[in-house]
């Protein structure tokens, strides 16, 4: 089948970019690896941003100033500000399709503080409103007749010239690879955080691979380095314990009881501080019960039910043990408001670097900047659909990974691809996880690329095609080790601490590295990294618009 628009991903920012390119009589369809409720947009729990009032001047302000101040020097404040203003038509629209926000006694949509904020700002359902919105855009795709095409893997991008052609596809179902031309294509695959399996709230195919599918196609990549280590996973699994849980009052403490961090502060420094009190042997609980329970069971009570679920613990009258854990993935695609440098492809959401969170996302803006970007993304797909024909697709490219399919599951291994998986996971947490120096890095390269070179010697143990899952875990697996390589080089090459960057080596931050790390794959396995330098004309720009 072809489609006029492709959207590969189905988080919020890839169901906004089908919504907004859907026509009346155009072909758009959504591609999502697994099926259509699975993504991280849906785990986020805490809130959205958004001034309601756009005539107040005073809170858009305060909405870019904490943007800006989060991105440590990186976020563009033209891009930032173009985010803010749109965050009350997003909501508007956002209602239109079903989302039900929380409401005070008058019916005006309630806001909670959120981390780093100056003032509240973040709209919510209770603690599960990523599960709310994407549940709501899900049902509006499918009135307007969006196809959606599950449990197909995208293996990579077919261009002609400089101008995108459409993907090729691995459907699970038989393990056949699939052809889907397209006159325009958005990516919005999410982020990488999975690549620090077991110390992650991401699931374990988070991998980055549409990343790793945009270096092929000769994609550049931005602010890799850069991984927002959440402070507040249960230890025991993981899971994410929303920024709401603070917002609303939460204690975080010691083994001895004592409050030792501003738990309203940025998630960089809550998480280092309770890494620091790790290291000196002390566990760390979040304290709710000071709250009560009729107040956690009516705005948390997702994290009621789930840590009685998964730990055995009433946080109405028990302690939650925390640990920090990577969570959001700043770094992704370079692009001018979601264009890449490729004709007809547009990105957006978490896998997009469109400038906003630079080295530290602010707490509550990532629904935001999906939704916005996503907006946008769909009705540039929709632009460019409109004005061009269907590209020719060159089937050689087809055919390689075909071959390569045909590869993995010709030959024999005596490798554990799930056990390569645990140790890249583990490796990348502890030498590139909240503190860096070059001696952890230098220690992470060389056993990434050890992993890498061991990963194409992995095939298939079971030849069966019908819904084989080590095929899809190898190719996640070699994804997510380019991945990882791109991260480490980035988080090398910038030698300060910066924002969720923080090298013990080289603690101070450096005005010389108040630029973007810009990362090509000139050949397989091997990365050029620079550093951005703009042209007068933009060094001008940004002088007057970031001194606004």
């Amino acid at each position: 089948m072809i489609y006029d628009v492709i959207v590969v991903g189905g988080g919020v920012a890839g169901l906004m970019a089908a919504i907004e390119a859907k026509t009346d009589t155009n072909r758009v369809a959504i591609i999502t690896k697994g099926n259509i409720f699975k993504s991280n947009s849906a785990m986020a729990s805490g809130g959205i941003n958004a001034v309601l009032d756009p005539e107040d001047k005073s809170a858009l302000e305060s909405h870019i100033e904490d943007t800006f101040k989060s991105s440590k020097g990186l976020g563009d404040r033209k891009n930032i500000t173009y985010m803010c203003k749109r965050s009350s038509e997003i909501i508007s629209k956002l209602v239109s399709y079903g989302v039900p926000f929380q409401r005070d006694e008058k019916g005006n949509i309630e806001q909670r503080p959120f981390g780093g904020a100056g003032i509240n700002r973040t709209c919510y359902v209770g603690d599960k409103t990523g599960s709310a919105i994407t549940q709501s855009l899900i049902k509006k795709a499918k009135e307007l007749g969006i196809k959606f095409l599950v449990n197909t893997y995208v293996m990579n991008i077919i261009k002609d010239s400089n101008r995108v052609c459409g993907v090729i596809s691995l459907r699970r179902l038989d393990s056949t690879v699939l052809v889907y031309p397209a006159k325009s294509v958005v990516l919005a695959g999410g982020g990488y955080a999975g690549i620090y399996r077991g110390n992650s709230t991401n699931a374990q195919d988070y991998t980055g691979d549409l990343l790793a599918v945009a270096l092929r196609a000769g994609l550049t990549l931005t602010d890799m380095e850069f991984v927002q280590f959440h402070p507040t996973g249960i230890a025991k699994t993981n899971y994410l314990v929303t920024e709401a849980a603070r917002g609303e009052g939460g204690y975080l403490i010691n083994s001895e009881g004592e409050r030792f961090v501003n738990e309203l502060d940025t998630r960089d420094k809550i998480a280092k501080a309770i890494l620091e009190q790790q290291n000196k042997g002390q566990k760390v609980y979040l304290d709710l019960r000071h709250i009560g329970l009729e107040k956690i069971q009516k705005k948390l009570p997702s994290l009621y039910t789930v840590a009685f679920n998964q730990v055995g613990i009433d946080i109405s009258k028990e302690l939650l043990e925390i640990k920090p854990v990577a969570h959001y993935t700043m770094g992704g695609v370079l692009c001018d408001m979601t264009q890449t440098k490729i004709e007809g492809l547009y990105v957006c959401g978490e896998m997009s670097a469109n400038k906003i969170h630079g080295a530290n996302r602010l707490g509550g803006n990532s629904l935001l900047e999906g939704t916005v970007f996503g907006e946008l993304a769909g009705q540039k797909a929709l632009e460019f659909s409109k004005k061009h024909e269907f590209s020719t697709i060159d089937y050689n490219l087809v055919i390689k990974d075909i071959l390569n399919v045909d590869k993995i599951f010709a030959g024999e291994t005596s490798k554990n691809f799930n056990a390569i998986r645990v140790s890249l996971g583990n490796s990348m947490f502890k030498y590139v996880g909240i503190l860096r120096t070059k001696e952890s890095l230098v220690k992470a390269f060389d056993y990434i690329k050890y992993l890498r070179n061991q990963s194409y010697s992995l095939h298939c143990i079971n030849k069966e095609r019908r819904n084989n899952v080590e095929l899809i875990s190898i190719l996640e697996l070699r994804n997510a080790l380019e991945v990882s390589e791109a991260v480490i080089l980035a988080a090398k090459k910038r030698k300060e601490s910066r924002g969720a960057h923080h090298r013990s080596d080289y603690e101070e931050t450096k005005e010389k590295y108040t630029k973007h790390i810009l990362i090509k794959e000139i050949k397989k396995g091997f990365f050029k990294l620079e550093l951005e330098e703009k042209d007068l004309l933009n060094k001008i720009r940004e002088l007057i618009i970031n001194k606004h």
